[in-house]
């Protein structure tokens, strides 16, 4: 039981527990609830559901209409604010209970919070929408195009050749809907999802693409405690990706980069087992591998990640570029799953079409495509339409030079560091820094890029370095 216990004596760092769980759910039900505000039938289209009309009584539903969101809505935030209430009290009163105790009680009522205030509201918007269309209550990539691909892929059609105009994501958006003419993401997205595709339609007759959502980040909740040791930095890992602001939010409206961080969370889970099991490294290394490139198989947003990784494949605490050098042929070594998993996922549609994979994946997003995507985000993007700089938001802007300005510094500063101090913490907290600075500068900044970046700034903060032996 040692490694749940709390030093007692800190108890700033146990009341910051609080605090975090108090912000986080606070703006997560603000942002949810000004969310709902772009779904205007929201309130009908709950009262005439067969199964979410009925869950209150009609008189509850009458007292409970808000111009702000839906009364199970509210009846969802109260239940969480219940759950922080009791949260609060448990630490108020922890030094009369064991530390353990109070360990599991925290992390119960977080997977309790977790569970009203996403999944809840995810399952309510998945019934929504099989009420109300396929182009309704959802993402436009995430589910409905993905959901499109699964359809392609199963009648043999090749997704970066065909475009979507005879899909639901002809109904989804009002302008700039060039997605209509490109699938962006890579083959696994949806070699993945298909099987539970045909069995979601063979036992319920329809399918959402969130089911595999929903499953994968429950997963990644329940490893991602583990490639952290204190038991305060557990509770607070799991708190800052279960009610990550605007990842949280992806997930109930059904954008994929829960799906991306799935795959690279287990593939550091699977290398921080190897490192425990010193009988069994190589195969949970090699497991870990064939996670890695199953993500970069995914989104391209994956491959920033590859020199940390390839720094944790050392399983050295530290080591100079010289060190490195000497490695490079075990580091390859070790790396092959990654290279045959991305391959024999990729390869075939290479040989397919090669020009429109390349056009779709990465044309589309860099501004060079035919048909390209706009110019738009949080970002550097901004100040480059303030001052005029192109004729429109579908022009193209040599976005590459100000990445590579900045990105290739971040990259030799956070492997340098990750160098000196290697541990899954550095790699996330390095990546999370590089995407983010290249993400900036480039074309677009979408606002989902920065909850999974987010994601692992948490886990580069609170996830653990390598020990050396003893």
């Amino acid at each position: 039981m040692s490694d749940l216990r709390v030093d007692p004596s800190n108890a700033s760092l146990r009341r910051f527990d609080a605090l975090l769980l108090a912000v986080l759910l606070i703006a997560r039900v603000r942002i949810d609830t000004l969310a709902d505000l772009v779904l205007p039938t929201r309130h009908q289209d709950v009262a005439r559901h067969p199964i979410l009309g009925h869950i209150l009584s009609p008189k509850g539903m009458e007292l409970l209409a808000d111009w702000l969101t839906d009364p199970l809505a509210l009846v969802l935030i109260s239940l969480a604010f219940t759950g922080l209430v009791i949260y609060l009290i448990v630490d108020a009163v922890a030094d009369r209970l064991r530390p353990g105790t109070v360990y599991r009680i925290k992390l119960a009522l977080i997977w309790a919070i977790i569970l009203i205030i996403v999944f809840a509201p995810t399952f309510k918007l998945i019934l929504l929408r099989q009420q109300s269309g396929p182009a309704s209550y959802t993402h436009d990539g995430g589910v409905i195009q993905t959901e499109a691909v699964i359809q392609f892929f199963l009648e043999g059609k090749n997704p970066y050749v065909e475009d979507y105009l005879n899909t639901p994501m002809a109904e989804w958006g009002i302008d700039f809907r060039t997605a209509l003419y490109h699938f962006p993401y890579l083959p696994w997205t949806f070699i993945f999802s298909t099987p539970f595709y045909l069995i979601s339609q063979a036992v319920l007759g329809w399918y959402d693409q969130r089911f595999v959502y929903l499953l994968l980040f429950a997963l990644t909740l329940a490893m991602a405690p583990r490639l952290t040791r204190r038991p305060e930095h557990r509770l607070m890992l799991v708190m800052l990706l279960g009610l990550n602001p605007i990842m949280a939010s992806d997930v109930i409206f059904g954008q994929n980069d829960s799906f991306i961080l799935f795959w690279i969370v287990l593939s550091l889970w699977l290398w921080q087992r190897g490192r425990q099991a010193s009988s069994t490294r190589r195969w949970w290394w090699a497991g870990s591998a064939v996670a890695y490139g199953l993500a970069c198989a995914s989104k391209p947003t994956a491959w920033f990640m590859a020199p940390f990784y390839a720094l944790l494949l050392t399983d050295r605490a530290s080591l100079s570029w010289r060190d490195l050098q000497k490695m490079l042929i075990p580091l390859t070594r070790r790396a092959i799953p990654v290279i045959v998993v991305f391959l024999l996922l990729v390869l075939p549609y290479v040989i397919w079409d090669l020009d429109a994979l390349i056009d779709d994946v990465w044309r589309w997003s860099s501004g060079t495509a035919e048909i390209p995507y706009q110019i738009r985000g949080w970002g550097l993007a901004n100040f480059v339409l303030a001052l005029g700089l192109v004729e429109d938001r579908l022009s193209y802007w040599p976005f590459w030079i100000p990445e590579l300005l900045i990105a290739l510094p971040l990259l030799l500063v956070t492997i340098s560091r990750q160098m000196r101090h290697n541990g899954v913490n550095a790699a996330c907290w390095g990546y999370g820094l590089l995407l983010f600075g290249f993400l900036f500068t480039s074309r677009f900044l979408n606002e989902n890029y920065l909850g999974y970046i987010l994601a692992f700034l948490a886990l580069g903060a609170l996830a653990a370095p390598i020990e050396e032996p003893s």
